[in-house]
């Protein structure tokens, strides 16, 4: 049991096809990359709040 390997990952993306039609995937794909983008610019504000005064939590 390990590694996923280019036969599951073909079978993962047929599945994907299949329940949302060809038509529909550029959009949930675009709101996924939204998503993601929207968490790291969010992940990136905390971070900078925390850096205060130049230490960051970890320095402490």
């Amino acid at each position: 049991m390990g590694r996923i390997g280019l036969g599951e990952v073909l079978i993962v993306a047929l599945v994907i096809v299949v329940l949302f039609g060809a038509k529909n995937l550029p959009k949930i794909f675009k709101a996924c990359g939204e998503g993601l983008k929207e968490f790291k610019r969010a992940v990136k504000d905390t971070d900078d709040k925390d850096d205060i005064g130049g230490r960051n939590s970890s320095s402490v």
